[in-house]
């Protein structure tokens, strides 16, 4: 009799007879045995408010004057927000989700077999037409990017973004091999990110793990800097813990509050301009006691009310993308949680670039079922951020990747979660990939190349040969996981138009991508902002 197959939940965990127990921390997150846990940040870290690239504080003109001189930043770094997806266990990026081809782009197909070996049947390829409609119902471009037409990442996606929002998307995929089931990937873009000009009023950067790339798959080693390592934030208590304005605020109204912080802040200024300290820095100890009243004043100014960092009651959230029963703590989602913490605070400029990892994608069950459900939860979370910087009005990269992948022997699911699709069989690093979505309220974002052939082969960086396996030679990213980090952060600077800075001492003198007419070949978009991000609407 045959065996009756149970579909496991996105948070059941992944059993697998041919891998080792798991023992480290990173094996578990893997299989889904371990979700992020959440530390609470150190307070008095200051430079915050409710939108940072508008001025809004209500402190006194001569306060206000002291704030640049006190180094207290009223605006963000003025780059593009940058947020990364890291999908630990080696999930299925290509063909089934991101459409991928050869030489001519994402369009130019493969092999059925190749398709077959992605997890996709013949009576699901991209090349296959529907003689009722003499259309091809499985190639999707709603986000400018070719997505399979059944992708679960795409549904998740569209599920949260709205139309207005989906037609401000453009995006480019990126075939490359790496090593399955390893945290030793150097995947993780996020300090390049920041040595690119990324930065935060709060934070540089955030992560949803505690680990010196923030996420599951390591960064570059030359690309770390320690003093910029990623704060852990992965629920909203993460968010609002961040700052503590003390007891003043509850004992007064907030705008009293402020008004005696001011006042101390005078007389303090008063009290200090007679003394003398007696020690050769003199001036160096009075500006650190006035400023430290300036900062004080200011921070109970911006933040005397505790829920304006709150990502369960921003109504830009709460409603349009989340629900209040996905946010919250019993019977919520933790991965919406922790979706929404980590874009509340790179979106609004907070913090300069995020990773959310999400765990349990080494799911090779025997089944397809497994794969789909995890795959379209990850896709709600993307379209939530790209969504939320609709809401917002700024501009958002997000960067997909994940260690490995996966591939099918050609056995059919067809049960409901399924999808009559390619159960997923093994690890398979010749099928992986990794893809990044830009959005920009000012309209999509415009490919490279003056043809739609050219423009196809930039919105692919690489190719995969026609059996679905990645063409080792087509793009310096293709074998190398440093050099697809390189060409990720090459890509966020030409969005700034500051790609020709790239190869500078003190950004990346000892690259690997080429002269420049190769890295001209890795760029997918023309710049969407000159250097800096613009003012969001009010």
């Amino acid at each position: 009799m045959a065996k009756k197959r149970i579909t496991l939940s996105a948070d059941a965990p992944l059993r697998h007879p041919d891998h080792k127990r798991p023992v480290t921390r990173r094996d578990f997150l893997a299989q889904g045995f371990s979700a992020g846990l959440a530390t609470v940040a150190a307070p008095s870290l200051f430079g915050l408010f409710a939108n940072p690239r508008q001025a809004q504080a209500a402190l006194s003109q001569d306060l206000q004057d002291l704030k640049t001189s006190c180094g207290i930043a009223t605006q963000g770094a003025g780059k593009i927000p940058f947020i990364t997806f890291d999908l630990a266990g080696g999930a299925n990026i290509a063909g089934s989700n991101v459409l991928v081809g050869k030489q001519g782009g994402q369009l130019d197909f493969l092999t059925s077999a190749g398709y077959s070996k992605m997890g996709l049947p013949g009576d699901m390829i991209p090349p296959l037409l529907n003689p009722n409609t003499a259309t091809n119902d499985f190639i999707n471009t709603d986000l400018g990017l070719a997505f399979h037409s059944d992708s679960a990442f795409l549904r998740g996606i569209l599920e949260r973004v709205s139309v207005t929002t989906a037609a401000n998307i453009n995006g480019a995929v990126i075939p490359a091999r790496s090593d399955n089931d390893t945290g030793n990937n150097p995947h993780n873009p996020m300090y390049g990110i920041n040595r690119a000009g990324a930065d935060g009023e709060l934070l540089t950067l955030i992560g949803s793990r505690s680990s010196d790339s923030g996420g599951s798959s390591v960064a570059p080693p030359l690309m770390i800097n320690p003093e910029v390592r990623p704060t852990k934030v992965d629920r909203p208590s993460d968010v609002t813990g961040l700052v503590d304005t003390g007891k003043l605020v509850g004992l007064l109204s907030q705008a009293d509050a402020v008004a005696v912080m001011e006042s101390i802040q005078r007389i303090s200024a008063k009290k200090v301009g007679q003394m003398d300290t007696k020690v050769t820095t003199d001036d160096v100890i009075k500006d650190l006691v006035n400023c430290g009243y300036v900062k004080s004043a200011d921070l109970v100014d911006r933040y005397g009310d505790p829920t304006a960092l709150n990502p369960s009651i921003d109504p830009k959230i709460v409603g349009p993308i989340f629900s209040a029963e996905e946010l919250a703590d019993s019977g919520g989602d933790s991965e919406f949680r922790k979706t929404a913490s980590v874009m509340k605070l790179v979106i609004n400029g907070f913090a300069g670039a995020g990773t959310i990892e999400m765990g349990g994608y080494d799911y090779h069950t025997g089944d397809r079922a497994a794969g789909e459900i995890r795959d379209l939860r990850a896709g709600r979370c993307m379209g939530a951020c790209l969504e939320y910087a609709a809401q917002v009005g700024v501009p958002l990269m997000l960067y997909v990747f994940s260690d490995g992948s996966v591939a099918s022997n050609g056995t059919i699911d067809n049960s409901v979660d399924g999808r009559g699709k390619g159960v997923w069989t093994g690890d398979n690093s010749s099928t992986a990939a990794s893809f990044f979505l830009v959005y920009d309220p000012n309209g999509r974002p415009t490919l490279l190349g003056g043809t739609p052939e050219e423009q196809a082969r930039q919105q692919q960086i690489g190719y995969f040969r026609s059996d679905a396996s990645v063409e080792t030679a087509s793009s310096p990213a293709a074998n190398n996981v440093n050099l697809l980090v390189e060409t990720v952060i090459l890509n966020y600077m030409a969005l700034h138009g500051e790609q020709g800075s790239f190869a500078d001492t003190g950004m990346f003198p000892n690259h690997g991508l080429g002269n420049s007419t190769m890295m001209d070949s890795l760029t997918a978009f023309a710049p969407i902002v000159n250097g800096t991000v613009g003012q969001p609407p009010a």
